[in-house]
C-alpha cells in the first residue's frame, strides 16, 4: 500500500512538472513576432531565427542594417551569446 501511495505521489510530480513546462512554452510561443524590451516604443515588423554560424554582424548584413540599427532594434541582446533558434528583429519601428 505504501508503495502504491509513493508511485502514485511521483507520477503526480511528473505530470505537474511537465503542465508547468507547457504552460511556459504556450505563453512564450504566443510572443513570437513582437519583441519584449525595456523600450515599450518599439514594434518588431519582422524576425528572423538563428542557424548555425550566424553573428549578429553577418543576420544584420544579410539584412542590409548596419550595425547601430540591428542593436536598437535589439536591445539588450548579447551578441557573444546567441543560440540557434533564437529571434532576432530585423525589421522595426518607433511608436
Amino acid at each position: 500500500m505504501v508503495m502504491a501511495s509513493h508511485k502514485s505521489a511521483i507520477f503526480f510530480n511528473l505530470v505537474s512538472i511537465l503542465f508547468f513546462v507547457l504552460m511556459i512554452s504556450v505563453a512564450e510561443s504566443r510572443v513570437i513576432g513582437r519583441v519584449a524590451t525595456s523600450n515599450p516604443g518599439l514594434v518588431c515588423d519582422k524576425v528572423v531565427g538563428v542557424d548555425g554560424g550566424d553573428t549578429c554582424f553577418s543576420i544584420a548584413q544579410q539584412s542590409q542594417l548596419s550595425s547601430v540599427s540591428f542593436s536598437s532594434i535589439n536591445p539588450n541582446l548579447n551578441c557573444d551569446a546567441l543560440f540557434v533558434g533564437q529571434w532576432l528583429c530585423i525589421s522595426g519601428r518607433s511608436t
